[in-house]
């Protein structure tokens, strides 16, 4: 049988919607239109747009998902590939796919805290995001509720986005907390509309008062902007900021990609030596970016997350270049290592303790140091 994609589908393969935190750059298409498309088809699709009169013209950076490649291996770490794309020989294959297992390590220490039990375990958070099959070997069982405020999106049908940033938190393999539990909302971030969202965050605030003190939802991973300069979304911004200071109110802590309350920054992982915070690199590394030294700098580049589409059909994805969404569940779930650890930490007390235990370069930025969060927790227990 062969596998269909619907107009949506195309839209995201196309866009590169990790690149701006909550940027879904093409409205979504009427979900009424049945017209759809193979994958070899959507393929040649996206062959028209680096085609070349000789050949694919494969640059650093490029996405490269769905292609069939002639290029240097030098490049492959700087590329976004699936498991899908077809590499020029074995040799490259076996490269392709050893860089996109060692990006499933989420580094900086991580891994060395789950294996101490240190996993998020007991811990409920929340994920705000696009429509997500459930069925990802990634996060499977892992979803506590699921509910949908108007994606309108048939049931069979995911996106790229939200098995990205589900398996950033909770991941298995690639997540910073994989014994957390989430409850998940979809949200169709492509109407540019706020009024999702806020209905979204509204649901977690409600569904979070029915539950026991030791059960609470306590910080929701939004990899959007729903308001603030710069935000995407063009409709019903206030009714964000509303929902936002409800949640405040309730004692949930909310992680956005807002201009004035976003927290969190880019660094780019190095795939050799993951755990050595010295060198994940501040910014993105296709350009120069402005350094914020307010911020916290988490990974997001040279990072592997799952990916599925339609219904089981699970598969991963890496990304050379991360864009700020991916750094929102890392910190989430960095979160939910430490209320895991003293469940009785406030939300700016665990914030302060993410910010005084970061590594600072030469530069006075700060680079998330999960390994040190956790010691000062522990310190800060004993004293």
């Amino acid at each position: 049988m062969t596998e269909r994609i619907s107009p949506i589908i195309i839209s995201s393969i196309i866009t590169i919607l990790c690149v701006s935190c909550g940027i879904t750059a093409t409205p979504s298409p009427d979900k009424k239109d049945t017209q759809t498309a193979t994958i070899p088809e959507v393929m040649a699709i996206l062959s028209t747009l680096t085609t070349t009169p000789t050949g694919l013209n494969i640059q650093p950076y490029d996405d490269v998902r769905f292609k069939n490649l002639i290029l240097d291996n030098s490049i492959i770490q700087t590329l976004w590939f699936n498991e899908k794309t077809i590499w020029p020989g074995q040799k490259t294959l076996e490269t392709a796919r050893d860089i996109l297992e060692k990006g499933k390590n989420p580094g900086l220490g991580v891994r060395n805290l789950h294996a101490q039990g240190i996993t998020g375990k007991g811990i409920n958070v929340a994920i705000i995001d696009q429509n997500l099959q459930l069925d990802h070997p990634e996060f499977k069982g892992k979803i506590v509720k699921y509910y949908d405020v108007g994606t309108n999106s048939p049931t069979e049908e995911g996106s790229m986005h939200a098995p990205a940033v589900t398996s950033l938190l909770v991941g298995e393999k690639i997540g910073t907390a994989p014994e957390a539990k989430v409850y998940f909302v979809a949200a169709p971030s492509w109407t540019a509309d706020a009024q999702f969202y806020a209905d979204a965050l509204n649901w977690i605030i409600d569904e979070n008062a029915t539950l026991p003190r030791d059960k609470k939802i306590r910080v929701v991973s939004v990899s959007a902007a729903p308001s603030g300069e710069g935000s995407p979304f063009i409709k019903n911004n206030s009714d964000w900021d509303e929902a936002y200071q409800r949640a405040v109110e309730a004692g949930i802590l909310v992680l956005d990609c807002t201009s004035n309350r976003g927290l969190t920054a880019p660094c780019t992982l190095d795939l050799e030596n993951p755990d050595d915070v010295a060198k994940c690199i501040p910014g993105y590394p296709n350009y120069k970016s402005m350094l914020f030294p307010d911020r916290i700098y988490i990974p997001t580049s040279h990072r592997t997350t799952a990916e599925e589409y339609t219904t089981d059909n699970p598969s991963y994805q890496y990304t050379g270049v991360g864009g700020l969404s991916w750094s929102i569940p890392y910190l989430a779930g960095v979160l939910a290592m430490g209320w895991q650890v003293n469940p009785e930490l406030t939300n700016s007390q665990i914030m302060g303790s993410v910010f005084e235990s970061a590594y600072i370069t030469k530069e006075n930025i700060k680079i998330i140091n999960p390994e040190a969060f956790i010691d000062l927790i522990k310190d800060n227990m004993n004293k």
